[in-house]
């Protein structure tokens, strides 16, 4: 690890070539802000052409323009004034604004026979506290929305109880309530978790930025991305890394500075990944940098993403010895902000194993995208941190069953899994669809992924299995998509880039039948 001066233009190797056609083109903060604005003036006219009731509402999330002119409108749903929850949906229009198609959270008719409550908000968030169980409290707000995720729609509160998970991390745990009988309908946690490598990133660049007596770890050419150091501290921003003479860490955690260098690398390079193969700038598309925290807690064994401060923050591991800021780490914290700014996949069931699982596809693609002989791209998660004790990684793309608890292949209990475990059947597909299936060695790892029906796979080739994951995410999945749904969104996705039956399409579909999603 690393010795670390400014230096300034990518922090990665030259990106790989990519499709064209259906890609997403970039859009300048003007264009995209146009867009949006479009977009929010004619969501009243989107709404009666796609027939949705009275007193029905389409608010505005995202705008994405393909390159052949096509245009998806990401857009929340409200009935009455209320929220409504996996009431999601993106419009699919062609470049004469002519539609395409509609990709929906959920088929059912938007209604309930009244909005007026029958359980007051305090009943609410008592059932919430219970739902919370080891979690510290420390704060619960309730607000009344329309359930449309499971089944027919139903009057509900969402409750949002704020504290600490059992091994630490905050907790931001949604519990939704029946309005009318009080009963518990579903919870997910909205704090994204997730564990990996760390100081073997060798010596690597960064951008800093100039201040009084020295420098910032602010990197000014991607979005401002500061990082900070918590300083064994659980709230709160923390304190800018600086330095007088631009050289940053030494490669041990004995040098605080050590653990920013591999965040601040990691951040650099998932932004340059995004920007390379998917003409993305940044998280959200709108050319805005996350931050990354530091030295959170005390021996804290994970990491994490909140979407309510638009950060990553890296516990230092078990005796505070392996802090977790490594590269497929810091691809995989981000990823979730991806996923949080686009499909929003609930972090539950089958649709949270797709959120854990886009998150594991990403940061692999970022550790590939670098390039870096000191942490070579492979299929593994986690694999660079003894967390286990034996030697062994976190999870295994290959063959997820390998960890002891991720599921190979789908089955109608894959969902009541942790969403670590779930995650395994996406990952298995995603490794399949680059890799194929059988013995093989990649960057002089050994893999042997077997199939569920015991068939044969012919893999496409990690970059464009990763542009058709990207596609679907962005344009076709929605809050509520499970693996039945996310099959027929990659399908869609790979008809998109390469053609309906296409070779690349084709493989997608074997890839998904070989962990069972048909």
């Amino acid at each position: 690890m690393v010795v670390l001066a400014l230096q300034t233009g990518a922090a990665t190797a030259a990106p790989a070539p990519h499709p064209s056609g259906a890609r997403a083109v970039a859009l300048s903060a003007p264009a995209r802000a146009a867009a949006l604005e479009s977009a929010r003036r004619n969501a009243g006219t989107a709404a009666r052409e796609l027939g949705l009731g009275a007193r029905e509402k389409l608010v505005v999330r995202d705008v994405v323009k393909d390159a052949d002119g096509t245009v998806h409108t990401r857009y929340e749903r409200t009935y009455a004034g209320l929220p409504v929850l996996g009431g999601d949906l993106v419009v699919h229009a062609a470049k004469d604004g002519s539609l395409k198609g509609v990709s929906k959270a959920t088929k059912a008719r938007i209604s309930v026979p009244s909005t007026t409550a029958a359980v007051s908000p305090a009943a609410a968030k008592q059932t919430a506290l219970k739902a919370a169980g080891t979690a510290k409290a420390t704060a619960a707000t309730a607000r009344e929305v329309v359930w449309a995720a499971a089944g027919k729609p139903v009057l509900a509160y969402e409750t949002v109880v704020k504290g600490r998970q059992h091994d630490g991390t905050p907790s931001d745990l949604h519990v939704i309530t029946d309005a009318r009988t009080g009963e518990r309908l579903y919870s997910f946690e909205a704090v994204d978790t997730g564990t990996g490598t760390s100081q073997y990133s060798g010596t690597v660049p960064l951008d800093t930025t100039a201040a009084s007596g020295g420098y910032d770890l602010t990197d000014g050419g991607r979005g401002g991305h500061k990082t900070y150091d918590l300083n064994g501290g659980t709230t709160g921003t923390g304190t800018l890394f600086h330095d007088a003479d631009d050289l940053w860490g030494d490669g041990t955690v004995n040098n605080r500075q050590t653990a920013a260098v591999d965040a601040a690398y990691g951040a650099a390079v998932t932004w340059d990944f995004y920007k390379a193969a998917f003409n993305r700038n940044g998280i959200a598309g709108d050319g805005r940098a996350a931050y990354s925290r530091v030295h959170y807690g005390n021996a804290y064994v994970n990491a994490f993403w909140n979407d309510s401060c638009f950060c990553m923050t890296y516990g230092d591991g078990a005796n505070n010895a392996d802090p977790l800021t490594s590269l497929d780490v810091a691809g995989h914290e981000m990823s979730h902000g991806l996923t949080a700014a686009t499909a929003g996949l609930k972090y539950s069931r089958e649709s949270g194993g797709l959120n854990e699982a886009t998150s594991d596809i990403f940061g692999t693609s970022v550790e590939f995208f670098a390039n870096n002989a000191s942490d070579p791209g492979d299929y593994l998660i986690g694999e660079k941190i003894d967390i286990n004790g034996d030697g062994t990684p976190l999870r295994y793309m290959d063959k997820p069953s390998k960890d002891g608890a991720s599921a190979d292949y789908w089955s109608r209990t894959v969902g009541r899994l942790d969403v670590h475990y779930s995650s395994g059947v996406a990952n298995h597909f995603f490794y399949l669809l680059s890799e194929g299936s059988g013995a093989k060695t990649v960057n002089g790892v050994s893999y042997n992924s077997p199939t569920y029906d015991g068939s044969t796979v012919t893999g496409i080739g990690r970059d464009k299995a990763v542009q058709i994951w990207y596609k679907a995410l962005t344009t076709y999945f929605t809050s509520s998509t499970d693996y039945a749904g996310a099959r027929t969104g990659t399908l869609q996705a790979a008809a998109d880039l390469y053609g309906q039956g296409s070779a690349e399409y084709n493989a997608v579909a074997a890839a998904w039948a070989a962990v069972n999603v048909k």
